[in-house]
This record gives structure tokens, sequence and C-alpha cells, in this order.
């Protein structure tokens, strides 16, 4: 079981790293795009990017947790699994306190149902009169961030799997 939840946790944390990655990548090309293409670019991360950030950060959160509770406390693979996890709840934190308070103003424009509707506007306040580009990058810097801890994520993880119990 422990072995299953370390792969596992693993794998999640890779997904999430993967899209914050692929964000952050995106950053220096997307920061030369004028208000019209961006805004135009800025729906696109819709339907993917939420389900796979959901499954990898979510799901990675629960596995670690789980893993956790299962790795004898005080060892080196639970002080590893625990720096992971901290460091995926970073991830998230980032993402609610900044990244997803400026998705309404991406996705104004943008016919949203069912679960995508009651997601983007959970927790999401009301775009202010700020310029596009505060928003692109309150957006572009919080997805940068989200890069390094999930990356700090992933490297904790798979230490935690690479050394001996």
């Amino acid at each position: 079981m422990e072995n299953f939840m370390h792969i596992l946790s693993l794998l999640l944390v890779a997904v999430a790293m993967g899209l914050s990655l692929a964000h952050a990548l995106e950053f220096p090309g997307k920061k030369r795009l004028d208000k019209d293409k961006y805004t135009i670019v800025q729906p696109i991360y819709y339907p993917g990017f939420t389900f796979g950030g959901s499954v990898g950060e979510f799901g990675g959160i629960l596995a670690l947790a789980i893993l956790l509770s299962i790795l004898p406390y005080g060892s080196t693979r639970f002080w590893w699994s625990a720096a992971a996890l901290l460091c995926l709840v970073i991830v998230n934190i980032i993402y609610w306190a900044f990244t997803h308070k400026v998705n309404n103003f991406w996705l104004r424009d943008t016919k949203l149902s069912g679960a995508g509707n009651v997601f983007f506007s959970s927790f999401a306040g009301k775009a202010g009169k700020q310029d596009w580009t505060q928003f692109r990058d309150i957006w572009e810097y919080s997805h940068v961030a989200r890069a390094v801890f999930a990356m700090l994520s992933l490297i904790s993880i798979a230490i935690a799997l690479a050394v001996e119990q």
C-alpha cells in the first residue's frame, strides 16, 4: 500500500507540476500579446487545465495526506512527503488567493455551464477597475510561483520515494 501511495502521489504531483509549468513557460510569449490577442487566448485553458489541475492538485493533496497517515512518523520518507504536501498546499493557496480571483475577468465573455460555472464563480469576487495588464500580471506571475512550488513538491516526493525506509 505504501509503495502504491508513493507512486500515485508522484503521478498526481507530476500532473499538477506539468500544468503549472506549462503556464509559466508561456509567460514570455504571452507578455508580448496585446489586449485583444491576450483576451482571445485566455479562455482556451478551460476546461482542460481546470480538470487536470483539479485532479493533480486536489488528488495530490489527498494522496499525500493518505501517504503521510501510513508512513512511520519521523522517518525520512515521512518528512520528505510532508514537504511535498506543504508545497502542493502552497500551490493551491496561490491559486485561490491570486489566480482564481482574476479568472472571472478572462472568462467573462465565455459561456460556462454546470460544474465549470460553479467552480469559476466560487470565491471569485468581482473583477475591479484594474487595467487588463494588472490582471495579466497577477495571473501570469501567480502561475510562475505555482510552478516553483509544484516543482519543489515533485522533487520532495521523488526524494521520499528514493530514500531508504
